[in-house]
């Protein structure tokens, strides 16, 4: 059932280009954006004069590396942040409002700034990826240990648990629901910002190949890599919520 709607859309898609309803060369037909992307994936570069013949896997594999690397920095800083802001008035007092600052500032306008400190090389990419994932995780993480059950914190007190332990075995196990959520927000704008730092200031992957693509009006490629990095964003999606749901197992 989940495919009906995406299969009605594709074949609305194929009818209208049929008909000629479509602008030329602006948006191709299906047909023409699954061959393309046929070469795209299994083309032998040895034996075509096109540069995107056989090169789909390496640019699919430079993409992933910069967004789970970049992911895992956010991950790693965003979500002890925010538990401890969610947890400490005093911590919050003094880092949240810094973060507040920055949150609205929106990737691009870090390009800039990334492109002048680290240059044309992954750690601009890592820089702008872990910036974009680490505002929608902090920032649930730290909803998260607020909503902890007073009552709960209350009796963990009074049994003698330290501060350190109702932080590791209350706050914390109350605020992972919330902190996935976050990593389900952050992972997409992960894909998001290595597009963005892969179409202006890295030459590789599956960015550099959409704005190559549409500069040399291959519009079919500019699909199939559109569609490409939506298919990446579902699994990667996908993954989070499977190990959601077995951390969670208890709840069903």
């Amino acid at each position: 059932m989940s495919l009906l709607l995406p299969l009605i859309l594709l074949g609305l898609w194929q009818q209208l280009a049929t008909a000629g309803w479509l602008p030329i060369g602006i948006i191709p037909e299906p047909l023409m954006v699954m061959r393309s992307w046929h070469k795209w994936i299994f083309g032998d570069p040895a034996l075509s004069l096109s540069p995107y013949s056989g090169t789909w896997v390496d640019n699919v594999l430079f993409s992933s590396k910069r967004v789970f690397q970049g992911f895992a920095i956010a991950v790693v800083i965003a979500v002890p942040t925010g538990v401890l802001i969610g947890w400490s008035r005093l911590f919050a007092r003094i880092v949240d409002p810094t973060i507040q600052l920055f949150r609205p500032i929106p990737i691009t306008a870090w390009v800039p700034f990334a492109v002048a400190i680290f240059g044309i090389y992954d750690a601009n990419a890592l820089f702008l990826i872990s910036l974009g994932a680490f505002y929608p995780i902090v920032v649930n993480a730290t909803q998260g240990a607020k909503d902890t059950n007073p009552l709960i914190l209350r009796a963990a007190s009074m049994m003698g648990a330290s501060r350190l332990a109702i932080l590791l075995h209350v706050v914390f196990p109350s605020a992972l629901p919330s902190v996935f959520t976050g990593l389900r927000l952050g992972m997409g704008v992960a894909w998001t910002a290595v597009i963005v730092a892969e179409m202006v200031s890295v030459k590789s992957g599956l960015g550099y190949v959409l704005w190559d693509a549409y500069y040399v009006n291959r519009m079919d490629i500019c699909v199939a890599t559109m569609v490409s990095i939506g298919a990446l964003g579902f699994l990667s999606d996908r993954m989070i919520v499977r190990l959601s749901d077995f951390m969670f197992r208890w709840r069903k």
